[in-house]
């Protein structure tokens, strides 16, 4: 296996953690989390306090990654952390990077879309009927989709990062003209004179129908922080990016900074373009109501185009990480059949690895019925990543604070953290507390009249999560018996 090249410089790491970012989740979660929050200024507080989370987490990943410069992401940082029992941490990890379908749900987002813009005619049928359509135009969109991506990534690297480039410019185009739309909703020029929104008439207006409790803050934190997942996707290809130190420095607070700005403007645009109901009852079509109340029925095709090359470059952002994990994990000797997901044949490129992740998206959509599905794929993947993110934000604090004083003592070797400031244990300390709080609070039931879903029992998600890490552990235990 040849050394990977560093082909990673600025502009390419901004654009795999904006392109793994912005998937659909601003154009699909909003309503739910108006729906959740129950009023205009806490759903757009929200926003903010997942960008402060989002931010904080950028700290802890900063820190990790220029101490340890390596692909694989967490993988390493808990492995640091939890050195005995031996590969212990390190088959738990790997059951929830290869078990989670992260690319599954926008691959599904992406053909819905797709064939929304192209041929609407395929999606007549109710949600329902297709559902059980085992080779649906939805199912083969989506399994289309996920080739494509294996695919190039796995033959030709450099063409899947321009392309990926592209859609990340391609992604800046779409936003902004969310933006300008919701700019000329405020200005209250609508479609066929219809009579402007007043979710901002009076400060009364903006909190009316607020909504407490700490279950309702987690649901609806769940489906932010679902928007901003991705702040970390660099670092699972350090050992390919050009002084991954200075990169990953520059690129982080680059790519984030531009994500909330961008988040902010497009709630916006959707408050002054449609009412409180109109959005909580567009479901994952927030987008399309806006472009429909401000321009009219007839652009609604062309936004579901757009929205379905955002969808297309946060699968392929997704699928060079994920990929790359799995490489990792199989040079570790953790997985099944090691060396083969380890290969980079035939292109220097981890084809294997990826292949092993587009296996386990398309069981997902092949398997799972629509409702209830990208709501538990969206928080199923969510809660083992706030049990890891907790894990290594306080594991950082043992590091930054006793292990360095030991260091310093003469009783360690030297290792290379930064020096423990203010600011750094804040940051750290308040992405570890948020996690804490998003992996507690989904047992405790949510208020009355709220649903997190339609179907399925609230604390299912969690149960999922702590199901795949049971996992891990059966795999360690079976291996270790082997040994």
């Amino acid at each position: 296996m040849g050394e990977q090249k560093r082909t990673i410089g600025v502009f390419s790491a901004v654009f795999i953690i904006f392109n793994r970012i912005i998937g659909t989740g601003i154009f699909a979660t909003p309503s739910t989390i108006l729906y959740l929050s129950g009023s205009v200024g806490l759903s757009l507080t929200m926003w903010v306090v997942g960008a402060a989370i989002a931010t904080a987490g950028l700290q802890v990943y900063i820190i990790w990654g220029t101490a340890l410069p390596h692909n694989g992401g967490e993988k390493n940082y808990l492995e640091y952390l939890f050195p005995k029992p031996r590969r212990l941490i390190t088959s738990l990890y790997a059951a929830n990077a290869v078990l989670l379908a992260y690319a599954a749900g926008n691959s599904l987002v992406f053909a819905e879309y797709t064939l929304k813009a192209l041929a609407p005619h395929l999606l007549d049928d109710s949600p329902h009927h297709q559902s059980f359509l085992a080779f649906s135009p939805v199912r083969l969109m989506a399994f289309a989709c996920l080739t494509v991506a294996m695919l190039l990534h796995g033959l030709h690297v450099s063409a899947g990062l321009r392309i990926q480039n592209f859609l990340g410019v391609t992604k800046i185009g779409i936003l902004l003209i969310v933006v300008a739309t919701g700019l000329v909703a405020a200005s209250g020029r609508l479609a066929d004179g219809a009579t402007p929104p007043r979710n901002f008439e009076s400060w009364e207006k903006v909190w009316e129908g607020s909504r407490a409790g700490g279950s309702v803050l987690c649901a609806c934190l769940y489906n932010v922080i679902w928007s901003f997942v991705g702040f970390s996707n660099a670092n699972y290809a350090l050992s390919e990016m050009h002084k991954p130190e200075r990169t990953l420095r520059i690129a982080g607070p680059i790519a984030i900074g531009g994500v909330t700005v961008f988040y902010l403007a497009a709630n916006l645009a959707y408050f002054s373009a449609a009412s409180k109901e109109e959005i909580t009852g567009s479901g994952r079509l927030v987008a399309a109501l806006l472009f429909r109340n401000v321009w009219g029925e007839r652009t609604e095709r062309v936004l579901s185009a757009f929205v379905a090359l955002s969808a297309l470059g946060n699968v392929l952002s997704v699928s060079f990480s994920q990929g790359r994990v799995n490489q990792s994990l199989g040079k570790e000797g953790v997985l099944f059949f090691s060396k083969l997901w380890a290969s980079n044949w035939p292109r220097k490129a981890p084809l294997a690895g990826l292949a092993l992740h587009w296996t386990v998206c398309n069981i997902v959509v092949f398997t799972l019925p629509p409702g209830d599905a990208y709501n538990f794929v969206l928080n199923v993947i969510s809660y083992p990543l706030a049990v890891i993110n907790a894990s290594i934000s306080f594991g950082l604090l043992w590091v930054l604070i006793y292990k360095r004083r030991r260091t310093l003592s003469g009783l360690n070797p030297l290792i290379p953290f930064p020096s423990p400031s203010l600011t750094i244990l804040a940051s750290t300390t308040f992405f570890g507390l948020a996690n804490i709080f998003l992996f507690v609070l989904p047992f405790f039931p949510p208020p009355e009249g709220i649903r997190q879903y339609e179907r399925l029992p609230y604390w299912t998600h969690a149960a999922g999560g702590w199901a795949v890490f049971a996992v891990g552990a059966l795999w360690w235990v079976w291996r270790e018996r082997g040994r």
